[in-house]
């Protein structure tokens, strides 16, 4: 899952809300509601950017690992663990924003989100390691062809 999936998914959650409440009409957000979300989407927009720079420093990496898998994982876990914590205080703000908004969710709404809110957790979480696995493969790839043309 694409880390933009992850953040539509989580805000659709959220704004899941008032369309599945059976009640009468709720009061408009309150304007720190929609503060919230918009400073969740500048903070996840921040933190693909991030995760993008490590894309390239890990594209980087493979090229000066020039084939060399074990060099290469090496290189690339010491990147992923530089990024990890950005990852993990991104997955916390995600987690606090889908909690910030169970109260005014139904109970169905309230259902859904106690079982995806976990998966999202772990999809920001993982981010690191997925960019990590997907640059591993690539080079692999990289390195079959170049063994296969000679």
């Amino acid at each position: 899952m694409s880390l933009r999936l992850v953040l539509a998914a989580a805000a659709a959650l959220a704004l899941a809300a008032p369309a599945l409440a059976q009640e009468a009409p709720a009061a408009p957000p309150a304007s720190s509601d929609a503060a919230a979300e918009a400073a969740l989407e500048a903070r996840g927009e921040a933190f693909e950017a991030r995760m993008e720079q490590m894309k390239s420093e890990m594209m980087a990496a493979a090229t000066a690992a020039a084939g060399d898998q074990a060099k290469l994982s090496t290189d690339l876990d010491a990147i992923a663990a530089r990024y990890q914590p950005e990852a993990d205080a991104f997955a916390e703000e995600v987690k606090a924003f889908i909690a910030s908004q169970m109260g005014s969710m139904p109970p169905e709404a309230q259902a859904e989100a106690a079982m995806v809110g976990p998966m999202i957790d772990a999809q920001v979480r993982g981010v690191p390691a997925q960019i990590k696995a997907e640059v591993m493969g690539a080079a692999a790839g990289a390195a079959a062809g170049a063994a296969g043309g000679e």
